[in-house]
């Protein structure tokens, strides 16, 4: 018995409240019927209709019970913590996620936080908005910097970590990764095992997290790592915010344990406006848009669609597989 129903009796399902990817879907002349839908009630009255949903952030997975058809789930995004695997399997669904459709987007916007912190753009905008014409500084230690002969510890050595490393080896950083297997990797000095992670911060200018998600990564940044960081050192996040203690980091940003931060992601989404992140002048908060591309679509839908054949084919490797 196929795994899926042929394509010209299949229901696909898009749920996003802001990617047009059923407009996508339709550029490339698939038999499938399919519906689109941008907000958690819409999917909950027509995902019943799906044998196959493409969805990241709108899922629940109190949808389960009321899916009787559905057969795949292709994730938006290369995240997949917000899916029960363990049900999903159970229930006979798979799961695949779209790692490395954004894995551009997101290295550069790393990048982009690295060189705003250095070059200290977010407090020239601030002034800009006053308006305020800064004048030079004498005090050296204040002033803009250079990346050369800077060391970036990379948290996380998947193809985004490598796609940032190879970034900031044109800026003449010295890159050091950390994960599990040691393995030599391009742009990367050196790669040490994260029982080794304080170490490894200790003698970093910046830290970027690329990391997923996962019991061990979990607080992974807490306050003895941020205490092990120079007090000139920038904490980069564009994984996810649970990679972080997020006291830790506000208690040692105003301690000045740390020199600052450039965040993508926080804890609870979007930040509240309560938070102390919002007003800290050395913290950059970017609405958890370092994946965002005028690509994306294109590069999601590419990865769904082999996905799709695969499953027609009857294979049972799916590109980026979790279940």
């Amino acid at each position: 018995m196929a795994f899926l129903p042929p394509e010209g009796e299949l229901t696909i399902g898009f749920a996003h409240p802001a990617y047009q990817l059923g407009d996508e879907f339709a550029t490339r002349g698939r038999p499938a019927r399919s519906f689109e839908v941008r907000s958690l009630d819409e999917l909950r009255e027509r995902a019943p209709e799906a044998d196959v949903l493409v969805v990241s952030g709108l899922w629940r997975n109190d949808l389960l019970p009321h899916l009787p058809k559905l057969r795949f789930i292709q994730s938006i995004s290369a995240g997949t913590d917000q899916f029960d695997k363990a049900a999903i399997g159970a229930a006979g669904i798979r799961l695949a996620s779209a790692q490395g459709g954004n894995m551009r987007a997101v290295a550069e916007h790393a990048m982009s936080l690295i060189l705003s912190l250095t070059r200290q753009i977010h407090f020239a905008r601030d002034n800009q908005a006053k308006p305020y014409w800064r004048p030079m500084i004498g005090d050296r230690a204040r002033r803009e910097d250079e990346l050369g002969g800077k060391t970036l510890v990379i948290v996380g050595l998947g193809q985004i970590g490598l796609r940032l490393a190879r970034l900031a080896s044109a800026f003449d950083m010295r890159v050091i990764g950390v994960r599990r297997s040691a393995e030599p990797q391009p742009h990367v000095e050196a790669v040490v095992h994260p029982d080794k992670l304080a170490e490894a911060v200790a003698g970093a200018d910046f830290v970027a997290l690329t990391c997923p998600l996962t019991p061990e990564t979990e607080g992974l940044i807490d306050a003895r790592i941020l205490s092990a960081m120079k007090p000139t050192a920038f904490l980069i996040n564009v994984a996810r915010g649970r990679v972080v203690d997020e006291a830790a980091l506000i208690e040692a940003l105003g301690k000045g344990t740390i020199a600052g931060a450039g965040l993508d992601c926080v804890h609870e989404e979007p930040l509240p406006a309560a938070s102390p992140l919002w007003r800290l002048p050395q913290v950059i908060v970017t609405p958890h848009s370092a994946g965002e591309t005028r690509a994306y679509e294109g590069n999601v839908i590419d990865i769904f669609l082999d996905n799709l054949d695969r499953l027609a084919r009857g294979e049972t490797v799916l590109r980026n597989q979790i279940v």
